[in-house]
This record gives C-alpha cells, structure tokens and sequence, in this order.
C-alpha cells in the first residue's frame, strides 16, 4: 500500500489550502464582479455567500478528507462501490481544469519576460492574439503561438518538479514561500496605486452602491459563484489536503482562516485593480467604463496599455504584477492537479514520483492543443463547459452523497472535538437542504444560458469533453489492480 503522508504543521496546511484559494479569479475577476453587480452593495450577497456556502461546505470536505484519510475516489468506493463512477468524473473534469490552467499560466510567464522591454508595444490586444493567446478565428488552429508553447512547458517543469516530491519537501516548502511572498507582493502594488492620481476615482467607481440591484436573483446567484470558484469548493482539492492532516486538527478554525485569508485578498486586490484604472482614466481622460474588464482582457491588454503610460514606475510596476499573477497560479496549479495524483497513486499502488511523471506527461500533451491559433478562444469554450456544466453538477451533487448517503452526523463531534468554532443542527441543514437547492438552481440557469449562446465548434468541443471524461471514469473504476 502507498504510505500515508502528512504536513509537518499546520501552517503547512493552512498556507497551502489559501495557495489553492488565491488564484487567477481573486485578481482578474473579483473587482468587475463587484463593479459590473452593484458595487458596494454586492458585499451584502457575497457575505451571504460566504456564510451560508463557503464556510459550510469546506467545513463538510475538511470533515470528510480527514475522517477518511483517503483518496477522494476510494472514499467514494468505501461509501458505495457505484459512486466510484462519479469519483473520477470529477477528477477528470479537475484535471481537464489543469490542462487549460497550465496555458492561461503560460500567458503570464510571456508577459513577464515581455515586460523586461515592453515587447507588445503600443498595440497590446495585437500582441496578445499574435504572440500569445490567439483569436476565436478557427482559420488559425493550424500554428502554434511558440512562446506560448514553450512557456507550457516550463510550466509543466515547474508543476512537475514541486509535485513529484514529498508532500511537505514540494507542496509545503513551495506554500511557506509563495504565499507570504505574494501577499507581500500584493500589498506592494496596492499600497503604490492607492497612491496615484486619479486612484480615488477607481475606488468611487467600485464601491458606488447600487441598491436596487439586490432585487436582480442574478446578482445573488453570482455572489455564490464567485465564492464557489474563489474558494475551490467541491474540486477534491480541500477534502485531499485535509487527508494529509494529523489528529487533533482544528478542522472548522482553518476554515475560517482560510476562508478569510481569501476574501481579505480578494477585496484588498479589487482596491488595487481599481486604483490602477482610476490612474488611467484621470491621465488619459477615458471614462471607467471603457477600461473596466476581466480575464485576459484586463491583466493582457488594458494593464500593458497602462504601464506604457506609467513611465518609470509602469516598468517597476509590470514585472510586479505578473509575478504576483505567476506565484498566485503556481499555488493554484499543484492544488488543482494534488487530487488526480493522489487518486491514481492510490488506486494503482504507484510512487508518488512515478505517478506525477506520468500524470505530468499526459496533461503537458494535451496542454499544447490550447496553444495554437485559438489558444484563449479554445481555453474559454472548455472553461466555460467544465465548470458551468461539470463541476458545478458534481458539487452538488457531493453535496446530495456526503448528507444523504453518508452518515454526516456521525462528522459533528470530530468537526467540533478540537475546534473553538462548533457545528451543529444549522449547518446540517444548510448543507442538506439549502446548499443541495442553490447549487441545481446555479447548475440549471448556468447550462441554459452555455448552450443558448453555443456554436457548433463549441458544442462539438462539449461533447468531445463529455465523451472522454464518461469514457475513463468507467475504465478507471472497472481496472482492478492485483492485490487491490
């Protein structure tokens, strides 16, 4: 049997649960939710969120990953052999988010070279579709975006060589460094544009309250998206890091500081993407409205575009920038690819080194389809599918199999045992009834609206996700290792 590893602190995991948390979203995505859902007001849903979604659920994975201590797939098999099935649809689709994350890093990892001598230029949405991330021009699947390609694979190295060493030698060492080192790159970067001029319109922009936007459903079920994909609930991330804890854990009280690292962040990193826009809107007379975006839109063209003005501190500032969005990643991009390994690597008795390899090779093959022409066009289409579709199912219905199937009362003592924060009749209802309830109504209005806007490319795409994931979840489960 594969020997049962464990972090040597708690801080080893608490650091390494907000290096999952912290990601991409946290800073290009968070401050134009705020913005574009009502501004201030949208902290009223999104506190909701966090209480009623956030905090409940990652307490029912930390409780189940460190009751089991087990891969997410063999817990599933231990509390039915059919749900084994399901176990591995979610851990292809994690795994698939991998694939396409590693390529989004690889984005960063050109624009921070790039930012050595401002290679895009003047013209930065240029430089992103022919240098970097492509077109949705289906004329162009025929050439790879070389730096973008060979930045995969440095990214795969860099995955590879974290992961395939002992959980506290790679995941831990690389948590203790990365996140203090973010957070303080975070904080340099904020606290300098809250200093520019014109910061103070950015900051107005973003917190001008729009009450009557909490009568819009929308705006609520985006409230708990954010905090749904913000925090990596129901991905297998959580519930694996919390099987490598030791006993006497304070499962609910790292909750609660995970939880709050994150949305700390997050809001502390909107203050300072807003700031930045201000400054470009009182410099260069554009209204906010014209420069607020997300995604790539934001970090690869509106950013380079205010760096180029920027003069002396643009160049400081840039490289800033892109290594906080690489070290957030980073973090991110082992969290997301731990649950496979550790599934694999128990399902087949295999090293650790050994399975990372393998895993590794196939996600970097697969990795350089995202590189050609369409690079961002395709990396949206599969995102968009895995999570609306995917994920956001299976959490749900997670939610159904560890409340309904599983005996979580049986969890409440262990929950409460070594905690300050306690459990009781209220989160089991919340997570019984109500989570079960918002997650199929985000699932439902969420396929709905992917498949009315969907091209044919897009749902050929689709099937061909669903096919494959569908197709190895049934030759992961029915393989029986010998001895097994």
């Amino acid at each position: 049997m594969v020997e049962k590893t464990q972090w040597n602190s708690p801080l080893a995991f608490i650091l390494a649960m907000i290096g999952a948390a912290v990601g991409l979203g946290n800073i290009w995505r968070f401050s134009y939710v705020v913005y574009s859902n009502g501004g201030g007001s949208f902290f009223i849903p999104y506190l909701i969120a966090i209480a009623i979604m956030g905090i409940p659920f990652l307490i029912l994975e930390y409780g189940i990953g460190f009751s089991f201590k087990d891969s997410f797939s063999n817990t599933l098999r231990r509390i039915n052999p059919k749900l084994e099935y399901i176990s591995w649809i979610l851990l292809l689709f994690v795994f698939i988010v991998v694939i396409y994350y590693m390529v989004i890093l690889s984005w960063d990892l050109v624009y921070l070279g790039s930012s050595l001598n401002f290679q895009w230029g003047n013209d930065a949405a240029l430089y992103f579709v022919e240098s970097v991330g492509g077109s949705s021009n289906l004329n162009n699947i025929g050439f790879l975006l070389i730096p973008t390609t060979v930045c995969v694979l440095i990214m795969w190295i860099i995955v590879w060589f974290v992961s395939h060493k002992d959980l506290n030698e790679g995941i831990g060492k690389l948590s203790k460094i990365l996140i203090p080192a973010l957070f303080i790159l975070m904080a340099i970067i904020v606290i300098y544009a809250l200093t520019l001029p014109g910061a103070n319109i950015g900051i107005e922009t973003l917190l001008k309250p729009d009450w009557t936007k909490l009568l819009d459903i929308n705006i609520w079920l985006v409230a708990f998206s954010q905090i749904l994909f913000s925090l990596s609930m129901g991905q297998a991330i959580a519930f694996t890091y919390a099987s490598y804890l030791p006993e006497k854990s304070k499962l609910n009280d790292n909750v609660l500081l995970v939880v709050f690292a994150n949305s700390a962040f997050e809001v502390f990193t909107a203050f300072g993407i807003f700031s930045i826009l201000g400054y470009m809107s009182f410099t260069s007379g554009t209204p906010m409205i014209q420069l607020v975006s997300e995604g790539t839109g934001l970090i690869f063209i509106v950013f380079p575009m205010i760096f180029n003005i920027m003069g002396i501190a643009g160049r400081i500032l840039a490289p800033l920038v892109f290594i906080t969005i690489l070290f957030a990643g980073i973090s991110s991009a082992v969290a997301i690819f731990e649950p496979m390994v550790n599934s694999i690597e128990n399902k087949f008795d295999l090293s650790r080194r050994k399975t990372v390899a393998i895993l590794s090779i196939i996600g970097c093959a697969l990795s350089l389809i995202f590189t050609t022409g369409i690079s961002s066009y395709l990396v949206g289409v599969v995102d968009g599918f895995v999570n609306e579709f995917g994920i956001l199912l299976l959490i749900a219905i997670q939610c159904i199999i560890f409340t309904w199937i599983y005996d979580v009362d049986s969890l409440i003592p262990l929950l409460n045992e070594n905690s300050r924060f306690k459990v009781g009749k209220t989160w089991k209802f919340i997570i019984k009834y109500v989570l079960p309830l918002v997650l199929i109504i985000m699932w439902l209005i969420g396929i709905s609206n992917l498949f009315a806007n969907a091209n044919s490319f897009e749902i050929t795409v689709d099937i061909i996700i669903m096919t494959t994931v569908l197709a190895f979840s049934v030759i992961l489960t029915r393989i029986k290792p010998e001895g097994n």
